[in-house]
């Protein structure tokens, strides 16, 4: 059997296919998925998105399955043995990040009702459908992506930057960079 047409990127093998397959792009509403994708995104600063991607259940696992009212709860205990944690990324400025995103989170949570209509208003509550030939005409940010990364700086979010913001929207499907002729690419 013949497979699909799909994004050159994630061909890699089967975990970038499957990935591809079945989250990337996809519309995101649910206010854990997306603190989830949040800091995965962060966590991918300066690293290759492959590199977060094997270690994503390691992440849950570490992350308490990304429970925002458990995270802020972490002491100097817990913070020490996630830096021991073989399985995510070692970094204590990202770790912390991590604890700082969840007190931010619940407070937007709070204040907007819930993280999906904040995050989403960025791109009027519908995605972005962009046309796309080939990987190389993707840019890596976009107005809408500063604006995001300049709010949620504001409010106090770390490892937000606009390259990491658009990944993000990618991500959650606030944005399709699906190409053209990709099976997943969303028909207007």
């Amino acid at each position: 059997m013949k497979e699909p047409k799909r994004c050159d990127w994630c061909m890699k093998d089967d975990v970038y296919k499957a990935y591809h397959d079945n989250e990337w792009g996809v519309p995101v509403h649910d206010d854990r998925k997306l603190f989830e994708f949040l800091n995965l995104e962060g966590a991918q600063a300066g690293l290759s998105w492959y590199t977060i991607l094997i270690r994503k259940e390691s992440y849950a696992k570490a992350f308490d399955q990304w429970d925002a009212k458990k995270i802020v709860k972490y002491g100097p205990k817990k913070i020490e043995a996630l830096l021991q944690d073989k399985g995510i990324i070692r970094n204590k400025l990202k770790v912390n990040a991590v604890i700082t995103n969840a007190k931010v989170f619940l407070r937007i949570q709070k204040e907007y009702g819930s993280f999906d209509q904040y995050i989403w208003q960025f791109v009027n509550h519908e995605p972005i459908i962009n046309k796309v030939k080939n990987m190389k005409s993707v840019p890596a940010t976009t107005a809408v992506s500063d604006q995001m990364s300049k709010a949620l700086k504001k409010e106090g979010f770390k490892f937000v930057g606009s390259t990491i913001c658009y990944a993000f929207m990618q991500a959650v499907g606030m944005v399709d960079d699906h190409l053209d002729n990709c099976w997943k690419k969303t028909k207007k």
